[in-house]
């Protein structure tokens, strides 16, 4: 035999004897604001919307290539014809609760990505002040060669960033109401062993010792990718939007990888984009 094909033959056993690559995936969550195809003007939306034009969602759209994560949780997109203008179907599969709000939320998976759904988390969306509602929760597990991540995406209610959550204010006494919802989600997986990220606008600083994080602790340990960082969207400042890995999946984040993907456009183009910024982590899964 020729040295070549000898070569080729060691090559070979040498690729085939090596070890796999550990799948590392890029997971991010991204408040739209109020990302809607309906009219200027449409009573569904409140008087100060000023819906996003065909060039705004381009921009976004855009942006969300260059953001290229796998998996996007995104907040505030009113239905699956506007999530497709920013997530195209070529690209990303879109899951997106069956809540009858505007501001929704939901999943862009990257195509070829293996997922199955979960039932919407509605014991979220709750009754707020004026008779509103609030946003259920969007469930999905990925089915991964490394493992299977379950993935729970929310938007909780705002206006209560940082006080205690029994102030006596409106808001923060929905969003104590929100909390049991959390930790029954959290019990289950906690119960299964299983790997899980809970990611959104959560609408809640939690630096220092903040009780909100603390409930959520006392059910499941979670390590927080967002930990001891400030944002650099738009000027700076602490963060609402956060990954929370639980379980095995603690593991699997990986230390130092948590991006914000900052606009070029400045300050006066905002409503054109969103006041929330793209935020991202890598979870590298076992072989």
């Amino acid at each position: 035999m020729s040295p070549q094909p000898v070569i080729r033959l060691l090559l070979l056993a040498l690729c085939l004897a090596r070890p796999a690559a550990a799948l590392e995936l890029k997971i991010a969550t991204w408040n739209l604001e109020w990302l809607t195809l309906r009219p200027l003007g449409d009573p569904a939306l409140p008087e100060n919307v000023q819906p996003k034009t065909a060039a705004d969602r381009a921009l976004l759209r855009a942006y969300a290539l260059q953001l290229d994560a796998d998996v996007v949780a995104f907040q505030e997109v009113d239905g699956p014809a506007a999530a497709a203008e920013i997530f195209p179907p070529d690209r990303y599969s879109l899951v997106l609760t069956n809540d009858r709000v505007i501001q929704r939320v939901g999943f862009a998976i990257r195509n070829g990505l293996p997922f199955e759904r979960n039932p919407d988390v509605v014991a979220l969306s709750i009754t707020a002040e004026g008779g509103r509602s609030l946003r259920s929760g969007a469930d999905i597990t990925l089915v991964l060669p490394g493992g299977r991540l379950r993935l729970l995406n929310v938007h909780l209610k705002t206006g209560c960033h940082g006080q205690r959550l029994n102030a006596d204010t409106r808001n923060c006494a929905t969003l104590q109401r929100q909390v049991p919802a959390l930790q029954g989600w959290l019990a289950q997986r906690r119960e299964e062993l299983a790997p899980f990220v809970l990611l959104g606008d959560l609408n809640r600083r939690m630096d220092g010792r903040d009780d909100f994080l603390e409930a959520l602790r006392s059910v499941a340990p979670l390590t927080r990718a967002t930990e001891g960082q400030a944002s650099p969207c738009w000027g700076g400042g602490a963060f609402i939007d956060h990954l929370l890995a639980g379980g095995p999946a603690r593991a699997w984040l990986v230390p130092g990888s948590l991006r914000v993907m900052v606009y070029r456009e400045d300050r006066s183009q905002q409503d054109r984009l969103s006041d929330h910024c793209p935020v991202s982590a890598r979870f590298r899964l076992p072989d």
